[in-house]
């Protein structure tokens, strides 16, 4: 974990692809209890340190994870992040490169909850979500291409099933069609910018997260 942006309301994280948000059934320690703890130590605060979780990102996801330090902060991003105020951006690793070097992707999602997986169609069927995201190619490397995506709707493994529907399953996504896991069982998706105003202040905050070590991400000419 590193913090990337700290103020007296927020907290905003840079999560490795190896933690989970809040807590599950592996019983391993989430980020929301590291970043209590890490609160705890930095400021030698006694009893319960507060910390609301306002989203989450896939446990083998990597990039920008941001957490409330106070209850009036919590609030309103719940509400800011429901209505789509919270501007994301996603880089997305793909072995394949799309017919088109940018464009929207409207999809209809289905989530199957017992296999934790999201199936897309292109009409709407029932009990499915409309999904939106728009895509843009900005980088190649000798075996791999580099996609920009901003999402328009929050669904459950959006980018992940919308990719792989058109074609371009992201590096290491075994669920979704990637032939071959990553060693460290990531996937090549990380939410690398986040602009939104501040939920206190209203200023605006624009951050951007650094891409996870390797020579992978570091290996992309950018278009």
């Amino acid at each position: 974990m590193t913090v990337v942006y700290e103020d007296n309301h927020i907290i905003v994280v840079n999560k490795t692809s190896s933690e989970i948000v809040q807590g599950d059934k592996t019983g391993d320690t989430p980020l929301s209890e590291i970043v209590k703890q890490y609160l705890k130590d930095k400021y030698q605060k006694p009893g319960n340190v507060f910390v609301g979780v306002t989203h989450r990102l896939d446990r083998p996801v990597s990039g920008l994870v941001v957490f409330a330090k106070t209850s009036k902060a919590l609030s309103r991003l719940n509400e800011m992040f429901k209505n789509s105020e919270v501007k994301k951006t996603y880089w997305a690793v793909v072995k394949e490169c799309p017919k088109m070097p940018e464009g929207e992707l409207v999809h209809y999602l289905l989530r199957n909850e017992k296999q934790n997986k999201s199936y897309a169609y292109d009409k709407e069927v029932p009990n499915s979500k409309k999904a939106i995201l728009h895509y843009k190619l900005i980088g190649h490397s000798q075996n791999y291409h580099l996609l920009e995506v901003d999402l328009k709707t929050g669904r459950h493994h959006q980018i992940r099933c919308q990719l792989a529907k058109m074609g371009c399953s992201i590096k290491g996504d075994l669920k979704y069609g990637s032939p071959r896991s990553n060693p460290d069982g990531s996937i090549c998706l990380h939410a690398r910018h986040i602009r939104f105003l501040h939920p206190v202040s209203k200023e605006e905050i624009v951050l951007t997260a650094p891409v996870p070590d390797g020579n992978l991400w570091a290996g992309f000419d950018m278009l």
